[in-house]
């Protein structure tokens, strides 16, 4: 007969991997080279980031330990997790490759141009005035990088090809958290311009504009990542000196998403491309209701310092938990990359659905 402890620790690992396996990465690849992939392009914030702020008059950075701590080498990319972001998990799942690089990084080879890269900047957001507010890239300027990596691509391949390479990519768009926690709610501007629901509205028509530059300069596919559950971020709870999730900012993020999806349905038709709406919310606020199923056992805290307000600078050089495996969050705000790897699997799932089928 198994002993108490044992039983629990085999149910743990049954359920992980059951979970797990709901995603088939092989047959991911073959759909996407049936779909014939070329390469992903990333656009938003800290999300999908993997250091372009390390070049940007901006303090929010973070490459520093103990960031990076299980990335490959053990080395700080900027990446505002413990290892990978979801895009390198999505890269890697399709088979383009294995993360996904900043377009800004000093060394970048060439080569990797061909497999996509980031062009997203931590701190941003949808709305220009959050971006600026942090000095980080807006969004604008991130399609404008898109420019450039065209020309470096007909540079490497050739004009046709180059073209071929953004035609069949995936873009990826993560961002809107920023709009709210940095921007809406803590700088008066917006605030006395917009009602909460207004100003979803707003950041609705600034993705769409988003959405048709980068359709104008050649993409075709497009998947836009909803944003999380933002009144369970740590930090969040910690501001508001409570335990419980903040159920008004909760709401905000499910209004957003709602009409996240109702406004990528009418580009889709508008403008006759390929779009899915990603889900986040679902993942982390399953993983907080039952963390067994995912291998959790620490769902309120991040696992940097004390996990309930470092990120970022602050959280520069701080002591971590013995096992960020068991975190849902890496520090305040970010997940960890266990977590950030089902989130992958969740868009895969509907970039499977919604693109390749």
């Amino acid at each position: 007969m198994l002993r108490p402890m044992f039983s629990v620790v085999v149910v743990v690992v049954v359920m992980v991997l059951q979970h797990t396996r709901a995603f088939d990465i092989r047959e991911m690849r073959q759909l996407a080279a049936r779909n014939n992939v070329t390469s992903v392009l990333v656009f938003g914030d800290s999300t999908v980031d993997p250091g372009n702020n390390n070049h940007l008059p901006t303090t929010f950075k973070s490459n520093f330990p103990p960031y990076g701590k299980d990335f490959f080498g053990g080395h700080s990319t900027g990446r505002f997790t413990n290892g990978r972001l979801p895009t390198d998990f999505i890269g890697d799942a399709l088979g383009v490759t294995g993360i996904i690089p900043a377009f800004l990084d000093r060394s970048l080879k060439k080569e990797q141009l061909l497999h996509g890269v980031s062009f997203a900047s931590a701190a941003s957001g949808y709305d220009n005035l959050t971006a600026d507010v942090t000095k980080v890239l807006r969004i604008s300027r991130q399609i404008e990088y898109l420019r450039h990596y065209k020309i470096h691509l007909r540079e490497l391949v050739g004009e046709k090809r180059g073209e071929e390479i953004v035609r069949n990519a995936i873009f990826i768009v993560s961002a809107g958290t920023n709009d709210f926690i940095q921007n809406y709610f803590v700088e008066p501007e917006r605030s006395k311009q917009f009602s909460v629901e207004r100003y979803i509205d707003y950041l609705m028509n600034c993705l769409a504009k988003d959405i048709e530059d980068m359709q104008r300069l050649g993409g075709r596919r497009f998947v836009v990542v909803g944003v999380p559950p933002m009144g369970c971020l740590p930090l969040i709870k910690t501001l508001n000196d409570a335990t419980d999730c903040a159920d008004n900012l909760n709401q905000v993020s499910i209004t957003f998403n709602s009409k996240l999806k109702a406004k990528l349905i009418t580009l889709k038709k508008l403008l006759g491309v390929k779009i899915c709406y990603a889900d986040c919310f679902g993942p982390l606020l399953d993983a907080m209701k039952q963390p067994m199923k995912y291998g959790f056992t620490e769902t309120s805290k991040g696992c940097c310092g004390t996990g309930t307000t470092e990120f970022g600078e602050s959280c520069r050089g701080l002591n971590i938990c013995a096992d960020p495996t068991k975190y849902v969050y890496w520090d305040a705000v970010h997940p960890t990359e266990k977590m950030y790897k089902f989130i992958a699997y969740e868009v895969l799932k509907a970039v499977s659905v919604e693109m390749f089928r």
